[in-house]
C-alpha cells in the first residue's frame, strides 16, 4: 500500500491556510504535541497544551496567528486549528475498501432492492421492503428490517440494527451496535397491569449524521422520531419515541432525551446529562455534564444543573443540611419580617 504523504505547501494550498518555515516538509502522519515526529503534523487549540508548543518535535503545526511567534518548526495558520486539523487528518485516514456486491452469507428478501454499487457484508439480513442505495455499505451481521431504507453512501459498521420504518439520509454513519426503530416505552396501566401501546410510527435521520456505538434511538408512537441533519450522537444514548433533534445539534455518551421532547438546533448536550420529556430546548443551547432539564429552555445559553464534586464529609454535612432548607428558608423569612417591623 502506498504510503500517504504530502509537503506541507501542499496542505496549505489544499486547505488555504497560510504557512511558514519549511514548505518543502513532508508530512505523512498526525500526532500530538507531545508525540508527534519530524514527518507528523499536530495542532495547538487548547491553551493548555500551549507549554509542550516550545518543545514540540512534529514537523508542522496547525496553530492560530497568536501563537505562531512560539512556534520552533513549520506552521499551518489556521482561524480555527481544531477544525482545520480535522480536515488535515482525514486525509491520513485508511478505510477498508468496500467491494460492492452481496456476501455469500448475506441474506436479502425478495422483495428487497439493493443498489449494485453497495456493499452487503457477512452474515447481513435485508428484510422485505427494505432499500439499500448507492454506494452504502453494511458490515458484518447489520440486519435492516422491514421498510427500511439505507441512504447512499451511508456506512453501517457492524451489528448495526435498523428495527422497522427507520430511514436513513445520505452519508449516515451507524457505529457498531446502534439499535435504531426499536419500541418506544410506551405503557398504559389499567388498574393492575400495564398495557402496550403499539409504536406505529418510525424513525427519519437526515443526511451526515452519526449514530455512536451501542446507541439506541426508538421509533414514534404515532410520528416519527427525527433527527435532522448533521446530527452527532456519541456511544451509548438513549433517544426515546417522538424526540425531535434539530439539525447540527450533538450530544456526548450517555445522555438521554425522554419521549416527545424537542431539541433545538445547533445545540451541544454534555455526557451523562438527560431532558425529561415533552419539554423544548431552543436553538443554540449548551446543557453541560450530569444536568438534568426539568423544564423547557426557550432563550439560547449555557445551563447546568447537580452539585460539584466535593470531599465527601464536606458533601454529607451539605447533604444534611439540604434536607432542612424548607425550614431554614421559613425561619430566614421571619427574621426578616421581624427586621422589617422594627
Amino acid at each position: 500500500m502506498n504510503k500517504i504523504q504530502y509537503s506541507v505547501a501542499e496542505l496549505a494550498e489544499r486547505f488555504a491556510l497560510q504557512f511558514s518555515g519549511d514548505g518543502a516538509r513532508i508530512i505523512d502522519g498526525v500526532g500530538t504535541l507531545a508525540g508527534a515526529g519530524p514527518s507528523q503534523l499536530s495542532f495547538l487549540s487548547n491553551s493548555k497544551y500551549a507549554g509542550q508548543l516550545a518543545n514540540t518535535r512534529a514537523g508542522v503545526v496547525v496553530l492560530h496567528q497568536d501563537t505562531l511567534e512560539s512556534c520552533p518548526t513549520a506552521a499551518l495558520v489556521a482561524r480555527d486549528p481544531y477544525v482545520a486539523y480535522a480536515h488535515i487528518a482525514a486525509l491520513f485516514e485508511r478505510l477498508p475498501a468496500a467491494p460492492p456486491g452481496i456476501h455469500s452469507s448475506a441474506v436479502v428478501a425478495p422483495g428487497a432492492r439493493v443498489s449494485p454499487t453497495a456493499s452487503i457484508g457477512p452474515c447481513c439480513v435485508i428484510e422485505e421492503g427494505a432499500v439499500i442505495e448507492d454506494g452504502a455499505m453494511l458490515g458484518p451481521h447489520c440486519i435492516v428490517g422491514p421498510d427500511c431504507v439505507v441512504g447512499a453512501q451511508s456506512r453501517l459498521v457492524a451489528r448495526v440494527t435498523l428495527v422497522t420504518r427507520v430511514t436513513l439520509g445520505k452519508r449516515v454513519l451507524a457505529h457498531p451496535g446502534a439499535v435504531i426503530g426499536s419500541d418506544g416505552f410506551g405503557l398504559a396501566f389499567d388498574r393492575d397491569h400495564w398495557v402496550k401501546l403499539p409504536q406505529l410510527g418510525g424513525v427519519r435521520i437526515g443526511d451526515d449524521c452519526e449514530i455512536g456505538a451501542n446507541t439506541t434511538i426508538d421509533r414514534g408512537a404515532l410520528d416519527d422520531t427525527v433527527l435532522e441533519e448533521d446530527v452527532r450522537l456519541d456511544n451509548q444514548i438513549q433517544i426515546a419515541h417522538n424526540v425531535h433533534i434539530g439539525a447540527h445539534t450533538a450530544m456526548a455518551g450517555c445522555a438521554a432525551v425522554a419521549g416527545s421532547a424537542k431539541i433545538g438546533r445547533y445545540c451541544m448536550i454534555g455526557g451523562n446529562a438527560g431532558v425529561l420529556g415533552h419539554l423544548e430546548v431552543a436553538d443554540r443551547v449548551t446543557i453541560t455534564a450530569k444536568s438534568l432539564v426539568t423544564h423547557s429552555i426557550r432563550e439560547a445559553g449555557e445551563y447546568s444543573s447537580g452539585v460539584p464534586l466535593q470531599e465527601n464529609r464536606q458533601w454529607r454535612r451539605n447533604a444534611a443540611r439540604f434536607k432542612h432548607l424548607d425550614e431554614y428558608t421559613r425561619r430566614l423569612s421571619a427574621l426578616e419580617k421581624d427586621k422589617n417591623n422594627d
